[in-house]
Formats: C-alpha cells, structure tokens, sequence
C-alpha cells in the first residue's frame, strides 16, 4: 500500500526511517537526519530537505555515499548483490541483457572512469521522465561525462543520485507526476521536427518558416484543440495562438469593463542545434493547464491566450523576437525584404507559408494593453544555479537588459616568419586583449555579463599575422543604468586597445533591449504559487532574454523558471528536464490561475 505524507509525519521516527529505507544505497543516515526534519508540507519539500542534507553533509560523506552505489552493469549485478532497487532499475535499463560489445564497452567505460575519477559512475538510468534509457543512451552519456572536471562530476554524481532517490520515493508514495509526464511528451512529439541537413544527424533546429517550423505550429495548434482551446488560429507572423474563454463571455468586471485577458506564452523555433526545452516549455505548461479546466468544465472570470511565438532566436533573419514583438507593433517593414543564407526574403519565405505577407496583415495583430491583465511566462532556466541549489522552481525578479555589437578590427596583413613581434598590427591579438578585459570588467560588477561569442579571422591563414578579425559583444546587466556603464567601459577599452596597437575599429549595433523588472503583484503571485507546493521559494534574475522582455513595453509581466538538467545547460542537445519539474510547474501555474481568479 502506498504511503501518505500523513503517516510519514505522524509515526514515530524508526518506524518512518524503515519506510524511507533504500532511498539512498547502503546511507540510512540520510533519511534519518531528514526525519528529524518534520513534518513536511508536500513530497516536494521531502526531496529538497533529503538533496540539503547530503549538500551539508560535505564531500567526504558525499564521496561515501556516491562509493556505495554499484557500478553499472558491473560486478554486483553480475554476481547478483545489487539491492532490490537497484537491481530492478538495471534491468529496467536492459543492462541485464546487454549484447557482448555492450557489456565489454561499459566495462571498459568503468574502468576508465574509476581510474579517473576514483568513484563509481553513478546515472539515473530511469531517465528524466521516468521510464528509462536505452543502453545506447546510457553509453553516450558514460563517455561524454568522462571528459568532465573532477569537481564537477562529483557534483553530477551527487544530483543523479537525488534523481534516482526521487523516483524511488515516487514509487513508495505512488506519486505519478501525470501533468509533468504529459507535457513531457508532447515535447518529445515537437522535438521529432527539424531542419534539413540537422534532422538527419538527429539535432533539432526550426527556425523561422521552415517546412520543421511549420509542422511544430500544426501540431501546437492541434494539442491546444485537443486541449479543449475554444479557439485556435496562426496568426500573420505564423504566431499560434489558443484562446480559453471566461464563461459566460462576455461578463461585467466592476467598472463596467469587458473581460480582459492574460496572455502567456514563448517560442517553438530554436536555435541551431539547440535543446528540447527553450521557449517550448513555456507553451505546453499553460496549455496542460487548460486541458485540466476543460476536462474538468471549470471556466475562469478572464480570457486565458496562449501564444507559440514563431520567432524569438533571430536565427534565420535577423529579426529577434518578431513574433512578440509583433503584437506590441513592432514588426519593421525593413524585415520583409530581409533575405536568409539561400537569398529567400522574408516576404518570400511568408508566402510560401500561407502567410498575407502584406503590413497590414501584420500591423493588425497588435494588441491593446488596456485589454490585458499582464503576461506571464514559464521557461527552463538555462542556466545552473536552480540545479545546484537542489530546487525545483525559481521566481525570476528581473530580466537583464542586453547589447549586441558585431565588430571589426583592421590592422595589416603579413608574412608570420619575416614581420618582428613588435612591428605587428594583429588584429586578433586586439580582440584577445579585449576579450580579456571583458571578462574582468563584466566581474567586476558580479551580476553582469559580458561575451565575445563569435571570432572569426577572414581568409586567415597559419603562417599570415591576421589583418582583419571580426567579432560580437554581448553584453548583459540586471538594470539598463549597469549595462550602459559597462558597455561605455567597453567601447572606450576597444578604442584604447587599437589606438595603441596602431589598429582600427569598426562597431554596428544589432540589438538593445531594456531590463525587464518584474511586475511586484505578478511576482508575488508566482511565489504564493510556489510556496504553495512546498516547494522553497528562491528569487533570481534572469540572464537570458525572454518573449516577456517585450510584453514588459505595453504590460506588467513575471516569470517562473524551472530547473535544468546536466547543469542547466541550455541552447544545447544536452538540455533537459524532469517530468517530476514540469509538474510542479504545471501545478504552479493552476495555482496563479486559481489565485487570480479569487
């Protein structure tokens, strides 16, 4: 019989420490310094209270713990003394019927990883949704996390035995994350479109109008119907958007106002190569919710848009965040004659779609922020802090505003052997002494953020001292006044750096976008949604820009992240989630629908 979180909060301390036992392999100690913890408010706060003790435990009772988990498809399963949990969850994995070459590859793979690191591989081999990887998913793994930093693969070690305790738990509580799973598939469904010449290599890219890009948007649009959306549409941008109305529609609102609405929403295209998770996870989130009320026949006092962004990477045109942008009437006429890698504008690639093509058609999507109550978003976080800090869900105080320059220095060209060092004009070596103030200058004020992310030497050549180098700068602040001060900083470095190296210097803004501070009201909103779970509540600004950066121009808007897998890694194959997180998220987000409507 499953347990309740009842019965483990009332029974005296043994006995709860037995229902507990096998969480952790051969470490009662564990669960028996979490007990003495009770009582506990939901299953989640559990997890997070058994993740803090091991994290203040230290790192010799953390090596410990990690030493006394069997190796995969190792010794112990061969002699059959893994425990029963860990004996069912190999050969769930198939471990227990790898072929010859399997078997031998692993054991080389434990070895070499023993060698390195000194403790065992430890994975989750029931995966991030819960039913299990496959044994070719488990070696690819096995072999890119050799290449990790000691430190770091301690610390990997350590967050894949929480998974694994999470699932066990699971079981023992007969939890099912239903929601979490849900919109995990659905994601997995999206995932099967890609670009050509990255869908056959198995990565997935979409971006903006491409037959993949297309495709995601029917089957968004599809899963919003399904969902019980009361109307589903593409817009002229090729924007998704689902709408569940207040019923009876409409209705007085005190001041003899119409229902308004509240919008949320985020991207389906990627970036090349990207992840699974980036924007789309921000649209099945809402739309799971909107399939509980509609099965359920609960209407909510206001509109509810869900809106799939079509464009926000700028990835085929440069036109970053057109499709929200679009709807606060800032779609630039200059973009339709834009043309991509192929030479097909932006005008052509719409028509092919279906799309009107026409200013009209687009100018008329933009919305009335007097209609709206405000925007909210939901996004992985991109980034590892939630990850390290064993928390589920984060509540996002700030967008940081950015700039984005493409660069060039100019120097002089010439013959790598007969130039001496000191009567060069190397134009790399000017970026790389920037590059390097960059990353002093953007520390120095320990929440900004500053990148050369592209460098590029044109028609270099080994043995040629570079005369031209092109290059970005991005650069990140939680408020516009610390970005501007740091940008300034910067700029007046490059111009230093090449008046002195005798070098030139061209910059071309392509981006600027304002901090978006979150609304106080929307804010406190998602934390009494997320305290609600039990989950703790943790505060952070986000790095990454979002669609909720330009809903922010014409209306108040907050944001909820959730926690990333492989460190948060993001923009990445390797980005990733748990069914586990996403419902928590889905059950945050019912509950700020719930509480808005009260």
């Amino acid at each position: 019989m499953a347990l309740s979180l009842e019965q483990l909060n009332t029974a005296p301390e043994p006995e709860a420490a037995a229902w507990l036992a096998g969480l952790y392999e051969h470490s009662p100690w564990i669960t028996e310094a979490a007990i003495a913890q009770r009582p506990f408010r939901s299953l989640a706060q559990l997890k997070h209270v058994l993740a803090g003790t091991v994290r203040k435990a230290g790192r010799e009772a953390q090596l410990a713990l990690i030493r006394a988990h069997p190796e995969l498809a190792g010794k112990a399963m061969v002699s059959k003394t893994l425990t029963a949990e860990s004996t069912s969850e190999q050969s769930k994995a198939g471990l227990a019927d790898c072929s010859p070459e399997e078997f031998k590859k692993i054991q080389s793979l434990n070895t070499a990883y023993n060698t390195r690191f000194g403790f065992p591989f430890i994975l989750a081999v029931r995966g991030p949704r819960g039913t299990g990887l496959s044994r070719q998913e488990i070696i690819a793994t096995f072999e890119q996390r050799l290449a990790n930093h000691p430190d770091f693969e301690l610390a990997e070690a350590v967050r894949n035995i929480h998974r694994i305790a999470e699932l066990r738990l699971n079981d023992k509580f007969d939890a099912q994350p239903e929601l979490g799973n849900q919109v995990w598939d659905w994601q997995e469904r999206l995932s099967a479109f890609s670009d050509p010449g990255y869908l056959e290599n198995g990565q997935l890219t979409v971006t903006y109008l491409t037959d993949a890009h297309r495709a995601a948007a029917k089957l968004i649009a599809q899963t919003m119907r399904d969902s019980g959306f009361d109307e589903v549409s593409v817009d002229a941008v090729g924007n998704v958007v689902g709408r569940y109305r207040a019923h009876p529609h409409p209705s007085p609102l005190p001041g003899g106002e119409g229902v308004k609405t509240l919008m949320t929403g985020s991207h389906y295209d990627t970036v090349r190569n990207g992840g699974k998770y980036d924007g789309r996870l921000g649209i099945f989130t809402p739309v799971a919710c909107i399939g509980e009320l509609s099965r359920a026949g609960k209407r909510l006092p206001y509109d509810f848009e869900v809106i799939a962004f079509a464009e926000e990477e700028g990835q085929r045109y440069k036109a970053t965040f057109l499709g929200s942008g679009t709807l606060i009437g800032q779609f630039d006429p200059a973009w339709l004659e834009q043309q991509d890698a192929d030479g097909i504008s932006m005008r052509q690639a719409m028509q092919h779609a279906g799309l009107p093509a026409t200013l009209e058609a687009i100018d008329a999507l933009q919305r009335k922020p007097v209609d709206y109550l405000g925007f909210v978003e939901v996004h992985i976080e991109q980034g590892p802090v939630l990850n390290e800090l064993d928390i589920p869900l984060g509540v996002v105080t700030s967008i940081n505003g950015g700039v984005r320059y493409n660069c060039e220095v100019i120097g002089m060209a010439s013959h790598a052997g007969t130039t001496p060092m000191k009567r060069r004009r190397d134009a790399a070596v000017a970026v790389a002494e920037l590059a390097l103030y960059v990353e002093q200058r953007a520390a120095r004020d320990g929440d900004s953020v500053g990148t050369i992310g592209i460098w590029t030497v044109p028609g270099g050549s080994i043995n040629v001292v570079p005369g031209r180098c092109q290059f970005t700068l991005d650069l990140r602040a939680p408020n516009d006044a610390q970005r501007d001060a740091m940008v300034a900083d910067v700029l007046a470095e490059l111009k230093a750096i090449c008046e002195r190296r005798g070098v030139h210097h061209t910059v071309e803004q392509t981006m600027r976008a304002a901090a978006a501070p979150s609304a106080p009201a929307w804010q406190q909103r998602w934390e009494r949604a997320v305290d609600s779970l039990g989950v703790p509540l943790y505060r952070m600004p986000s790095g990454a820009g979002h669609d909720a950066m330009k809903l922010h121009e014409v209306m108040p808007q907050a944001m909820l992240f959730v926690r990333g897998q492989n460190s948060g890694i993001s923009h990445n194959p390797l980005e990733s989630t748990t069914s586990d997180d996403i419902d928590l998220a889905v059950r945050a987000f019912q509950q700020l629908l719930t509480d808005l409507a009260t």
